[in-house]
């Protein structure tokens, strides 16, 4: 997905007045400041109590489910390509949200977002420790190790396993 559809998607969210911010490999673009690869998707952190307007509006231009894991996720493809994920939290007090995961009962909370840059527009993203706190409990591909190092090498941050060895 490239920046200027991102932008687009963050525009549509903002005209219905959902909170949502960027995560997975755009968020840690977004915290670099700069593109560093390709993505094949956008992954969101959705206001959940949104989720079914939002998922509306997404339906309507076209886009198909292609995984549901409701409560946790619901990801979108488009015919172009385009390719939407969606993470919906219960938003909390601290202006962060709750995931509930698949199991119905454990959740992962997500810190409120801080400001990170997309092109040449701020947007609402992951912290630093939000995005190395969803990249743990699963075996990583090279394009999370890659995001991980990135995001190490520039905010100073030491990681943990399976990122780092020893």
């Amino acid at each position: 997905m490239r920046g200027d559809e991102v932008l687009h998607v963050l525009d549509q969210l903002m005209a219905e007045g959902i909170v949502a911010w960027v995560d997975g490999g755009w968020g840690v673009d977004a915290l670099l400041g700069r593109q560093t690869r390709h993505h094949s998707d956008l992954d969101l952190v959705i206001d959940a109590a949104a989720l079914s307007r939002f998922n509306a509006v997404l339906l309507a231009e076209g886009f198909e489910v292609v995984r549901d894991w409701l409560p946790t996720a619901i990801a979108f493809r488009h015919p172009d390509g385009r390719a939407i994920d969606l993470h919906p939290a219960e938003l909390t007090p601290d202006g962060g949200g709750d995931q509930v995961q698949r199991d119905g009962e454990k959740r992962f909370h997500y810190a409120a977002p801080t400001l990170g840059r997309i092109g040449s527009r701020s947007v609402s993203c992951c912290t630093v420790e939000t995005q190395i706190a969803s990249h743990l409990g699963y075996q990583p591909n090279e394009d999370d190790v890659a995001d991980m190092e990135a995001l190490a090498a520039r905010f100073g941050r030491e990681l943990p396993p399976p990122y780092r060895s020893g």
